[in-house]
């Protein structure tokens, strides 16, 4: 049976040390970690890693179950195909473990509260925004492209595709672009 330790932060300034040395002292012969969202399990290539390789009989240990994802949906869809493979999940704080029923209905209820407060998160970040915005101070994102280089891009005659993807910027990114100019497909309107 391994034991196999995951740990996340959500951003780059946030440390995985306190994690790390949990999962160590948890057991944990291998432990994974990444700098990501919990919102969803889309883009988390180490947690797919780990899933790949689990074995019945082995356990996937994460300090809290907040750092295995924030989506009731994601943390259940990540039991049951732990349960399918043969394999359990270990949360530290609070101890638990779906070996047993009992374990199972209790990370359904953190997955849920694990979701409700990733939605007071977002809730406290737009009605922060809104405050910011409204006193003057907020203006959003800072723009990383300058609009006239896409401009200027098009014109040369380059895809609309092709500008996004050199760019790397989306291609309503482009889009919003040529529209203030009054250009559509590259051309003056």
């Amino acid at each position: 049976m391994a034991r196999i330790g995951y740990a996340r932060v959500s951003t780059h300034d946030q440390d995985l040390a306190i994690q790390h040395e949990r999962l160590k002292q948890a057991g944990c012969e291998i432990v994974r970690s990444e700098t990501g969202s919990g919102s969803t399990r889309k883009g988390r290539n180490e947690l797919e890693t780990i899933m790949a390789f689990l074995h019945a009989g082995d356990e996937l240990v994460v300090v809290r179950l907040d750092r295995l994802g924030r989506s009731t949906r994601d943390v259940l869809n990540l039991v049951h195909e732990l349960e399918g493979r043969g394999a359990s999940l270990r949360v530290l704080e609070p101890e638990i473990s779906t070996t047993g029923s009992m374990g199972k209905m209790v990370v359904t209820i953190l997955g849920m509260v694990a979701d409700m407060e990733l939605q007071f998160i977002k809730d406290r970040q737009r009605a922060g925004i809104e405050n910011a915005r409204a006193s003057g101070v907020y203006k959003g994102r800072k723009k990383q492209i300058n609009d006239n280089e896409i401009r200027l891009r098009v014109a040369a005659g380059a895809t609309k595709a092709d500008v996004a993807r050199e760019l790397k910027v989306s291609r309503m990114t482009v889009y919003r672009a040529l529209k203030t100019r009054g250009i559509s497909d590259g051309r003056p309107s």
